[in-house]
């Protein structure tokens, strides 16, 4: 019979969401144990279309070259309406964002998270389910399915719709579900529809959305459910794959008889399901030492692709806290403001999919188009008023990021030795805070060095500094690294002022900003973070 084992943090469930924490622990040095009650990965598209923002996180955990590598660029949608084309919507994303849109089926996403896992010594236990668990004020202890009793000093429940963590909690998850029921299937289709482009075809209340997969016209197909398909809800939370029969070519070849644009045929069909859609969102993303993130969280339905890449940015932001947390330099309350983010995001995110999955779908506003696209692609999510960022600063331009906003990318940088044009994004990438110091003339990098090194010191060694100074400012000598804005966009795209500071968390977000010379207000910030 197994014992009792000590983990710093185990993970319930090995899907998208479990694997990023589990990567973001794991790059920051915590010890951490992944489980998951499938015998075998799944091996099918349900999540597939990956929003910019998770390929910026991606890039900074590295494995942006393998989810490149995997996936297509997502160009756009056609919509269908009664038979004639209504709309073609081009999904161009704005000069200062460095992602398009990708489609990448889920069973990809979570090898290629699963190989980055890998490469630090940790691979999911698959076939143990957890059982129950209790915690106290140091810990977590869980019951496996294998008899084995885990001490963990957090848990993180990233264990689908159906959580085992989320009940154990007791955690309320309120909502509703739709009555309709889908299948879904993945085939080839021999129409003449551009490549990268998706699909929406209604005609009275029938309905078909096809999905680009990588590979020769391959999609995923999502229709209603024929009658000889239907099967009755199970089960308190209606989300999901059903059990029952599957559908087959036959089934899926008479919704595109009915709905594709031109004359068609399926085939190659790898694989398809049933499934029912519910909205629902806790009353709490975690309690003292247990927490929550993805579908067991927040469930909705699958327009605009929302779901997965909101839980990746679940367990992003939690993973960064539970490290500090387990290394003994997290200030109080730093735990608890993960939910205080996050969970306004998953309510908004359950609110808009419901009114995009009962309007005919993401509807895009033509005054105003950057908006929907930046919303869509998630780089609007924001955390102004968050426990664990500086006040709001009400002199600001109205387009200047704000502490709790998305630091943008910036290109054009200068750097010696490096003989090509260096990203913002490039000096951000890493586990640690990052403080950022500007200046358009000499003078006013006198204190950069002396707040470096305080900085580093209140945050524990967890700080990386540099300098970047605008054309042609020539600085004394400096320890901390120097880059030159030789496009200016990190003056432009942060609103930024001579001698100005900012401190980046992460997680891509800005924690600070103001004077440089207010060695203060950056200890301020950092006492929100470090103990």
């Amino acid at each position: 019979m197994p014992g009792e084992r000590s983990v710093d943090v185990l993970v319930v469930g090995a899907g998208p969401v479990g694997l990023t924490a589990a990567l973001e622990l794991r790059r920051r040095g915590v010890d951490c144990r992944v489980i998951d009650k499938l015998v075998e990965p799944p091996r099918y598209a349900k999540a597939v279309g990956i929003q910019p923002r998770t390929l910026e996180l991606w890039e900074s955990s590295g494995v942006l070259r393998a989810a490149l590598d995997a996936g297509i660029e997502m160009r756009g949608q056609i919509v269908l309406r009664n038979g004639e084309q209504v709309a073609k919507v081009d999904l161009e994303v704005p000069p200062d964002v460095p992602f398009a849109f990708q489609a990448l089926p889920q069973y990809e996403t979570e090898r290629l998270l699963a190989e980055a896992v890998a490469g630090y010594g940790t691979r999911p236990q698959r076939g143990v389910e957890l059982l129950s668990f209790t915690q106290d004020d140091e810990g977590v202890t869980a019951e496996l399915s294998d008899g084995e009793r885990v001490r963990a000093r957090y848990l993180v429940g990233a264990d689908g719709a159906h959580s085992a963590v989320r009940k154990g909690l007791g955690l309320g998850f309120e909502g509703g579900a739709f009555a309709e029921e889908y299948m879904l299937g993945d085939v080839e289709v021999d129409w003449s529809l551009p490549r990268g482009y998706s699909l929406r075809a209604t005609r009275d209340d029938d309905i078909l959305v096809a999905i680009p997969l990588p590979g020769d016209r391959r999609y995923r197909m999502s229709m209603l459910v024929p009658p000889d398909l239907a099967t009755p809800a199970s089960g308190e939370v209606a989300h999901g794959f059903e059990a029952g029969r599957r559908p087959e070519l036959h089934h899926i070849q008479a919704v595109l008889d009915r709905l594709a644009p031109e004359p068609c045929t399926a085939s190659a069909l790898r694989w398809s399901s049933v499934f029912r859609i519910s909205h629902r969102i806790v009353d709490a993303y975690g309690r003292g030492r247990a927490f929550v993130a993805g579908d067991a969280a927040h469930i909705h339905p699958p327009t605009g692709a929302q779901g997965m890449n909101t839980g990746i940015q679940d367990a992003v932001g939690l993973a960064w806290r539970l490290a500090l947390a387990v290394e003994g330099v997290a200030a109080p309350g730093l735990l608890e403001a993960y939910d205080a983010e996050r969970r306004p995001v998953g309510e908004e995110v359950v609110g808009r999919t419901v009114r995009a999955a009962t309007s005919g779908g993401v509807q895009i506003d033509r005054d105003d188009p950057w908006t929907t696209i930046r919303r869509e692609a998630q780089l609007l999510v924001g955390y102004r008023g968050s426990p664990a960022v500086s006040p709001t600063d009400p002199v600001l331009p109205v387009d200047a990021p704000q502490p709790g906003d998305r630091v943008p990318d910036a290109r054009g940088l200068v750097r010696d030795v490096v003989r090509f044009p260096v990203r913002l994004f490039s000096e951000l990438a890493g586990t640690d805070h990052t403080l950022l110091l500007y200046a358009d003339t000499a003078g006013a990098t006198a204190g950069f060095d002396k707040l470096a090194a305080t900085a580093a010191e209140l945050a524990h060694g967890r700080m990386r500094a540099v300098a970047v100074l605008a054309p042609g400012v020539e600085a004394p000598p400096l320890r901390t690294p120097v880059l030159h804005d030789g496009d200016r966009e990190v003056r432009a795209h942060l609103r930024a002022t001579d001698g100005e500071a900012f401190v980046v968390r992460p997680d891509g977000y800005l924690g600070h900003r103001g004077p440089a010379a207010d060695v203060a207000g950056v200890g301020g910030y950092l006492a929100r973070v470090f103990a």
